[in-house]
């Protein structure tokens, strides 16, 4: 049965309908593309047809974009020929919204053609978006929760199907911009106000209906004579600033360790000094450019398909019957609680803010209504809307209001034995079968569940700070930790929105686990004499939102003590001193706590603004005579996190490869154009990881030793993704 159903009615309109069987939002295939262009054809030599509408079954959206398996499937068809295949079939693409545009008119004097809206219920993402682009009107439902927009520079490519050179002569580059390079989307006023659609209307289609039979100039701009891009081309002296800044912005932003950024610029550059139609073929170029680099491959899979599959829930336990939380219980307001309050209370739960006193539950509370506050200034929200959220959350210092919960988050001190103690106080109360999770960051799960009466109920739900802005959150399983725990867990975070992940206890987990190598190995250069500049630049270059030094700062020098003399504490002559300690007591006991205290790595202005590293570190650690090159810098940083990742996996830490690339990304900002560590790994090749690993031990330390599991894959030349390819991939 094919997606797509073409209906005509007396009034002479033909009316194309996009209905994916099996989907929630309309998605395109090979197949959907054909279908498609067989309906125009027959609507375009129906001479009773005065005009086509293209429009969505799906209520509240037109299409969520394009399959991305339909990549895959150009290539594979290719066989030696993978670039060719993608070309042509991306050109094919390119005719069949050609052939929308034109509407059957003259090439030589646009005469003739018959007008074709396109009527858009909601959200319109990707090619749900380039179809529309390529109709000569489009009408959008008034629905403030649709987001429209070109978000595929998110997860590594750019618009190829048109998106790119249309928007560009629609709107102009500097313009055109923030949609293309950042993936900006927008609610259907905004656009129209941005000039990505025509109309928004309370009734699109009727209204497109009328369009339609008005007999309207549906000439496009570009193909009219005498056509002048907004704010000039490239030569134009506006049109050379506009395009010498966007150069500038990209570089700044992405420290060219995005290819698709630098890809989309390219074809926006060139496209814009040739014909319409040559821009096509100069953009499917680049586009293929960017489908073929490694990185496009492992970004689709990791921020795309993995997320995704993670999303829906694809590692929770499957007889496990719907475990939604209806009553949440938060212990402690401080940051991490009150913020596990506000995104809690924001997906509809009731919550329980519990703090040692009146005061400090309420100052949890008032998170929120700041946080509200902010969005009402911004117009995001309303004051009903926060008096709502509001309503869901109640604080107090009592615990007998914790009755009738199903799911508890501890967040108090980072101490067990002040956890053991509101273990056993709130077990107490909350009925038998409520799961209790700890919110810690580094205590090992199975230890804090002793002091539960219910360990098989006992788990770790760990946030990351600040909780209502970053995407993941790590689930923790102790060694007795039940499937009704896990599928709660799993089905929380889901509520809030937010990607899982699921891996078993250890100390650290996975994330913390090769957070801290990262920082580590920063710190250890800065002791070594390696300038600080290169260190926290050579990381930017890598593609990381922050280098080694910057995130110590930010995550609070004495946090990083803490965790240093607890660590040391638990593990006694384990542990492996390090000079890095040194460097991170030194700096607490001079009193330089990171950003909070305006003073750390960094000196800041009163403001808060970074004025550059403070010079006292190369007082205390002078600069080395002869610096490290840039990629010896690079490996260091990369392969001190990676082989954590490795290590986790052989130790049974991590259980599925999907969640250590996508846990990365989403938790620290880890490389996101590698599409994670064992993606890296696979992108580099398993025998360069083990041998030069083995260099880096021999350099530098036993931290960099290669795991068994990477030298045995080596020696067998395996990749991560072909030996620990999820089920479901195997399967197909």
């Amino acid at each position: 049965m094919s997606d797509f159903t073409l209906a005509k009615d007396d009034q002479g309109i033909a009316t194309i309908t996009w209905d994916t069987a099996g989907k929630s939002m309309n998605v395109m295939s090979i197949q959907g593309f054909s279908d498609l262009s067989d309906l125009v054809d027959d609507a375009l030599a129906d001479d009773a047809v005065k005009g086509i509408i293209i429009t969505s079954g799906k209520e509240g959206s037109f299409a969520g974009g394009m399959d991305l398996n339909v990549i895959a499937k150009m290539k594979d068809d290719a066989g030696d020929e993978p670039a060719k295949g993608l070309f042509d079939g991306v050109m094919n693409m390119h005719a069949i919204l050609r052939k929308i545009e034109r509407a059957g008119m003259d090439p030589k004097t646009n005469k003739g053609g018959k007008p074709i809206a396109c009527v858009m219920p909601g959200t319109a993402l990707g090619i749900g978006f380039e179809i529309p682009l390529a109709c000569h009107r489009t009408f959008v439902a008034n629905n403030p929760k649709a987001k429209i927009g070109l978000p595929e520079i998110m997860v590594g490519i750019f618009p190829g199907a048109g998106g790119t050179t249309r928007l560009v002569r629609k709107l102009g580059a500097m313009a055109a911009a923030p949609f293309l390079l950042q993936g900006k989307l927008s609610d259907p006023v905004k656009a129209k106000q941005a000039g990505l659609v025509d109309e928004v209307s309370d009734d699109p289609m009727a209204d497109a209906r009328a369009w339609v039979l008005s007999e309207p100039n549906i000439v496009k701009p570009w193909d009219e004579k005498g056509y002048k891009m907004p704010g000039g081309t490239p030569y134009h002296p506006a049109g050379f600033m506009t395009f010498l800044g966007a150069s500038v912005m990209v570089h700044s932003e992405t420290q060219g360790a995005f290819p698709a950024a630098k890809a989309l610029l390219s074809a926006v550059y060139e496209g814009a000094l040739v014909p319409f139609d040559t821009a096509l073929k100069i953009e499917t170029r680049w586009f293929v450019h960017t489908l073929m680099n490694p990185s496009s491959a492992a970004m689709i899979r990791s921020l795309f398909i993995n997320k995704e599959a993670l999303d829906k829930g694809a590692v929770r336990p499957a007889d496990v019957p719907d475990q939604r939380v209806k009553k949440l219980g938060v212990l402690g307001a401080g940051m991490m609680g009150a913020g596990i309050a506000l995104v809690s209370a924001q997906a509809g739960i009731e919550v329980v803010l519990i703090d040692r006193d009146q005061a400090a539950a309420d100052k949890g509370k008032a998170y929120t209504a700041s946080y509200m506050d902010k969005g009402i200034a911004r117009k995001k929200a309303t004051p009903e809307k926060k008096e709502e959220m509001l309503a869901r959350i109640t604080a107090t210092p009592d615990l007998d209001a914790l009755k009738g919960c199903d799911l508890i988050i501890e967040a108090v001190f980072e101490d067990p034995a002040v956890k053991a103690e509101m273990t056993k106080k709130v077990e107490a109360v909350i009925p038998e079968d409520c799961i209790f999770a700890s919110n810690t960051s580094t205590l090992p799960i199975t230890d804090l569940a002793r002091a539960s009466t219910r360990a098989e109920q006992f788990i770790g739900i760990h946030f990351f700070s600040p909780v209502e802005k970053m995407l993941l959150v790590e689930i923790i399983k102790g060694a007795e930790t039940g499937d009704r725990a896990v599928a709660k867990a799993l089905d929380y975070v889901r509520q809030i929105r937010k990607t899982p992940i699921v891996v078993n206890d250890a100390r650290f987990f996975y994330a913390n686990r090769c957070i801290i190598p990262y920082i580590n190995e920063g710190l250890r250069m800065v002791t070594e004499g390696v300038a600080p500049s290169l260190i926290d630049n050579a990381a930017r270059q890598l593609g990381f939102p922050v280098g080694p030094l910057q995130l110590n700062d930010e995550t609070s020098i004495d946090l990083g003590a803490k965790i240093a003399r607890a660590t040391k504490a638990a593990m006694g002559a384990e542990y492996p001193d390090s000079p890095a300690d040194d460097l991170i007591f030194w700096l607490e006991a001079e009193g330089r706590l990171g950003r909070k205290a305006n003073a750390g790595f960094f000196d800041y202005d009163d403001k808060g603004k970074r004025t550059g590293f403070w010079p006292g570190l190369n007082e205390k650690y002078p600069l080395a005579e002869e610096q490290p090159t840039l990629i010896e810098v690079q490996e260091r940083l990369m392969f001190a996190q990676v082989l954590e990742a490795v290590r986790a996996l052989e130790e049974g830490v991590l259980m599925d490869i999907r969640e250590g690339d996508v846990g990365a990304i989403l938790a620290w900002g880890f490389a996101p154009w590698s599409g994670g560590p064992l993606s890296w790994l696979d992108m580099i090749g398993t025998p360069y990881a083990a041998e030069r690993t083995a260099e880096l031990a021999g350099q530098y330390g036993p931290r960099f030793a290669t795991p068994a599991l990477l030298e045995e894959m080596a020696k067998k030349g395996q990749s991560f993704y072909t030996r620990f390819a999820p089920a479901a991939d195997k399967a197909a």
